[in-house]
């Protein structure tokens, strides 16, 4: 399937997705939004596929917004906006293989949101972040700020927010908001070899590790606990585990 707004590379074990709007630094919009959910479709096909890589073209990973289509919009517009953004960012948090964000350079405003709502993130050292809403007279509407709060702390995500400041990959990393700093030529292949390590697992253990640790953040001690003690539970019998456990006695690779 073609999209006009992203480029959609399917491999062995992973797929990529690259936003490809450079004339707009990768700006999100209306459209934009309707590729990600399309190619996260087109994944979804492919029981092969085991991790998700998300990129950016040019010198932006997504510079924000696209404050050309908000521009003319109204309360129910936004509503509708905010709505949309949300629904595309939740649904890559809680996609059913692992998202990683490879940051290639600004991440600001919707598209540090975008890198939030991705299960990991690795950035190059030329990456930037920042969410300058309030230098707009705005705020960030696609689960930003509850987002940088749960990943920075409270007071960190408070001072980014309402100071609009812009940190580098260094300090994104001090403050737990990227996993990893690489080179800038080196980004893409160190995030391929997280995808590969990550498919060289159990492709249902890491599935199940994926939804019970984000189900778990929403929960109580009490009901998280429930639910990791019926998930391990469940693991047991498949033929993943039987072959993962056989595999570890015989001293050998799992053979899935």
């Amino acid at each position: 399937m073609n999209y006009s707004t992203l480029q959609l590379e399917v491999l062995e074990k992973s797929a990529e997705i690259v936003i490809n709007r450079p004339e707009a630094m990768n700006a999100l919009n209306s459209q934009v939004f309707r590729d990600i959910n399309a190619a996260l479709d087109e994944i979804e096909q492919n029981d092969k596929l085991c991790a998700v890589i998300i990129t950016g073209s040019g010198k932006a990973f997504v510079a924000g917004a696209d404050i050309a289509e908000m521009s003319d919009m109204g309360p129910s517009e936004a509503r509708v906006f905010s709505t949309t953004g949300q629904d595309t960012f939740n649904r890559l948090a809680n996609f059913k293989i692992p998202v990683i964000a490879a940051i290639n350079g600004f991440a600001l405003g919707g598209g540090c949101e975008l890198a939030m709502g991705c299960d990991m993130r690795i950035a190059s050292n030329l990456a930037k972040f920042g969410q300058p809403e309030v230098n707009l007279g705005l705020i960030p509407g696609y689960f930003g700020m509850k987002r940088l709060a749960d990943i920075v702390g409270l007071s960190n995500a408070l001072y980014l927010l309402c100071t609009a400041d812009m940190i580098d990959a260094a300090e994104a990393l001090r403050l737990g908001l990227v996993q990893k700093i690489t080179e800038p030529e080196e980004l893409m292949n160190e995030a391929r070899k997280i995808a590969s390590k990550i498919a060289s697992k159990g492709k249902m253990s890491v599935a199940k590790v994926k939804q019970v640790t984000v189900q778990g953040t929403d929960l109580n001690f009490s009901d998280a606990r429930k639910l990791e003690i019926e998930a391990f539970a469940s693991m047991f019998g498949t033929p993943e585990a039987t072959e993962g456990m056989k595999a570890f006695l015989e001293k050998r690779k799992p053979n899935w």
